[in-house]
């Protein structure tokens, strides 16, 4: 009895929360629907398929934004309780962004989890937070645990990160960020991240990554863009194989010592509207095979956008670990609110 009083107060709670949110002129229901498979020529079928939804709400105001958003898989994602399979729910977005106007200038304070990519066609880029090895389509954005103070004014926008890699603050990272946005068609940005929290309890290494992003329009849809970077991780001879999985010591980004110069250049075409956007884009990574075995220096990928009503496709073709081998994914989304 208790148990069921329980959950009809924990019920009425939230219906009368969502009530009282969806009041609010500033406050907006939002959600998708998504579907993506991907295959290459070394599969009889293809490579991976699923559905999943997002869905949240978002908060806007001049003084104070908010967002939470959740995503749904299905039960084959292999959220199992009893031995019974059960919807995988994750909380993908949550956070709260204060705002403060001095003037001129803009201040904020935001705190929570989100994401940023840099990427464009989404297979490359970002090399400042996604670890270089990491390939695929839809692969570069990067979840972030942090607290960042921002600050904006003019073209210019600048932030200073605080991020955490575990759930006791003993890990993780220093993040500073600045984009510029001009009145003509031309943004820049660059950043540094140095995982300096790594080494507040245990011996760690310092992995220092400068990135730079250049884009530039000369008309609607012909755009070039890259991005660059330079990795260096220093060495502690107090951080080995023992001392890692004995707990002591942080296991490194990179090997000690190491040095990565990633790079990735692209254009955008214009169709004549026949595709929202038509990309290509070409990367090179010195001596990937020793962070991705077996793979190429180089990689390439072509992106096709199109949007329809409520619903954006997007086809990537692109190379997987070596440049011929070829590997295509399409992704729906179907936007519900």
């Amino acid at each position: 009895m208790k148990s069921k009083f329980l959950k009809a107060t924990i019920a009425l709670t939230i219906a009368l929360s969502a009530t009282s949110f969806a009041a609010e002129d500033n406050f907006a229901l939002k959600g998708n629907i998504q579907t993506q498979a991907t295959a290459n020529n070394e599969d009889d079928g293809l490579k991976s398929f699923w559905f999943r939804a997002n869905v949240g709400g978002m908060y806007k105001s001049e003084s104070f934004d908010a967002q939470v958003m959740l995503r749904i898989f299905g039960p084959h994602f292999g959220n199992t309780i009893d031995g019974k399979s059960y919807d995988k729910i994750l909380a993908d977005l949550y956070w709260a962004n204060y705002k403060y106007s001095l003037g001129d200038h803009k201040v904020n304070l935001k705190l929570g989890h989100w994401k940023t990519d840099w990427s464009q066609s989404t297979n490359f880029g970002t090399y400042i937070d996604k670890a270089i090895g990491t390939r695929g389509f839809m692969m570069r954005d990067y979840s972030h645990d942090a607290f960042e103070l921002g600050w904006n004014y003019g073209p210019s926008a600048f932030k200073a990160m605080l991020g955490t890699t575990d759930n006791k603050f003993s890990t993780g990272y220093v993040r500073v960020e600045e984009r510029v946005k001009f009145c003509f068609p031309l943004e820049l940005a660059a950043a540094y991240r140095v995982n300096a929290l790594d080494a507040m309890t245990k011996a760690a290494t310092q992995t220092h990554r400068v990135a730079g992003y250049l884009s530039y329009s000369f008309i609607q849809n012909l755009r070039l863009y890259g991005e660059i970077a330079y990795l260096k991780t220093t060495t502690d001879s107090d951080v080995n194989a023992a001392s890692v999985k004995a707990g002591t010591a942080v296991k490194p980004e990179y090997a000690q010592g190491s040095e990565h110069l990633p790079f990735y250049v692209g254009v955008e075409i214009p169709t004549a509207g026949i595709l929202d956007h038509l990309m290509f884009e070409m990367e090179h990574i010195g001596n990937r095979d020793e962070i991705n075995a077996d793979a190429d220096d180089f990689a390439w990928t072509v992106a096709f956008v199109k949007s329809y009503g409520r619903t954006k496709a997007q086809l990537n073709v692109y190379s997987e670990k070596e440049l011929d081998d070829v590997g295509v994914a399409l992704r729906f989304t179907t936007t519900i609110k």
